[in-house]
């Protein structure tokens, strides 16, 4: 079952799998686009794997068209303000949610990718996957306060990634010594996981990085 659902005072897209639960909580976050029908379209598929998954609707119903970078940067400044504590906001209520397990992870795409990272600076999150954070650099700094476990999957010819960010985070992780595994796909861009975008979607990368963010779901969380 999917609805238009509010979980700490956050409107968004709640996606519940069949059958009774309790199961445990994923937060799926939003590319800069919005809250878009791609997001509920992977909220959906993490709700058949047996996930209680909600997608905030960080920019309040305000969407980008696909490509329209300057737009999706002008909603990001615009609500840059509460990002952070709907995070936090939605992750509370999921823990306590009454169909919760009381576990909790999220996954990010692009923008919604740093914001994943963001969450673990901030609350236990039990596993956190960023598919191509734009702008996880500006997280680096703070990453002494990380304890959650990470997956990290990125294409290697994703240029809005600048170079050596991906070595630093690794370096990073091994340093702070949290759980992690960071994948970088071969011939692939920004957005290799956006079906719904023919000229970034690399269905061979995709698929793969999928089966990795079900297994490690799958072993944190469950």
């Amino acid at each position: 079952m999917s609805v238009n659902a509010t979980l700490g005072g956050v409107p968004g897209f709640l996606a519940q799998p069949a059958g009774k639960g309790p199961w445990p909580g994923l937060v799926v976050v939003q590319e800069w686009w919005g809250l878009d029908a791609q997001t509920e379209s992977i909220a959906t598929r993490f709700a058949a794997e047996g996930y209680l998954a909600f997608s905030p609707d960080i920019f309040r119903g305000d969407l980008a068209t696909l490509g329209d970078t300057k737009t999706a940067l002008a909603y990001t400044h615009k609500h840059a303000s509460h990002t952070g504590a709907d995070m936090v906001a939605v992750y509370d209520a999921l823990k306590l949610h009454s169909d919760s397990t009381g576990r909790v992870g999220s996954v990010g795409f692009c923008f919604g990718g740093r914001v994943s990272l963001a969450l673990g600076l901030d609350r236990p999150v039990d596993a956190v996957c960023t598919f191509y954070g734009g702008g996880m650099q500006t997280l680096f700094g703070r990453m002494d306060r990380f304890y959650s476990p990470v997956l990290g999957l990125f294409g290697d010819e994703d240029v809005s990634i600048p170079p050596g960010t991906i070595d630093e985070f690794r370096a990073i992780l091994k340093r702070i010594g949290v759980e992690n595994e960071v994948v970088v796909y071969p011939h692939s861009g920004h957005a290799f996981f956006r079906d719904s975008d023919p000229e970034a979607y690399r269905p061979h990368a995709a698929q793969d990085a999928w089966n990795k963010a079900k297994a490690f779901f799958e072993d944190h969380l469950k």
